[in-house]
C-alpha cells in the first residue's frame, strides 16, 4: 500500500474536517467558519435563514428569507447575501458577548478619605458553585484587596465605600 492509499483508507489521517468543506448550494452555504441554511419558516408560509457558527449547536441568527420569483420557493443564497448574513450574525454574537461581559463585570470608583479606589466585581457563573470576586485597586492600579462574595452581591458606590471603610473585610 502506498502513502496515498494508506491516507485514503485511514480516516484519522484526514486533515480537513466536515466543517472545513466549502459548500455553495441554493439553500446551504458553508464558508469562513459559518453555515447558512434556508429553512421552512415554522410561523408562516414563508422561508427563514439560520446562521450557525462552526462548532456551535444553536444558530446565532434566524431571520426571514426572501421568496423567489415563483413566490413558492426561497430565493437562492449567493455570495453577497452570504457575506451580509455573516456580518449580521457576527454582530449579534459580538453584542451578546458585550452584554454578558457587562452582566458579569461591574466597576465603580469611590473616594474614601481623599483617596480614590477602583472597585470591581467579577462574577464567575460556575454551574455548581457560582461566586464573585470583589477587588480593590488604588489609583495606580495596584491591587489592595480581593475577597470572594456571593454572586448576587450588589456593587454600588455605597457598598464599595463601606467595604473600603471596613478595612476590606469580607461583606456579609
Amino acid at each position: 500500500m502506498n502513502d496515498l492509499t494508506a491516507s485514503l483508507s485511514d480516516p484519522s489521517s484526514d486533515v480537513s474536517s466536515e466543517t472545513d468543506l466549502k459548500i455553495q448550494e441554493p439553500r446551504l452555504w458553508r464558508d469562513d467558519g459559518w453555515t447558512a441554511r434556508v429553512i421552512k419558516n415554522e410561523d408562516d408560509e414563508g422561508w427563514a435563514v439560520e446562521m450557525i457558527k462552526d462548532g456551535e449547536a444553536e444558530p446565532a441568527l434566524v431571520g426571514p428569507w426572501t421568496m423567489g420569483r415563483d413566490k413558492k420557493n426561497p430565493k437562492p443564497l449567493d455570495p453577497p447575501a452570504f457575506h451580509t448574513l455573516v456580518k449580521t450574525a457576527s454582530e449579534v454574537l459580538r453584542r451578546h458577548e458585550q452584554q454578558l461581559h457587562a452582566q458579569l463585570h461591574k466597576y465603580v470608583k469611590v473616594d474614601v478619605r481623599a483617596v480614590t479606589f477602583s472597585i470591581t466585581l467579577d462574577i464567575v457563573p460556575d454551574e455548581d458553585d457560582p461566586y464573585a470576586l470583589l477587588t480593590a485597586n488604588d489609583a495606580e492600579g495596584a491591587q489592595l484587596a480581593r475577597v470572594q462574595v456571593a454572586p448576587n452581591f450588589k456593587l454600588s458606590r455605597e457598598s464599595a465605600a463601606a467595604w473600603v471603610e471596613s478595612g476590606f473585610r469580607r461583606p456579609d
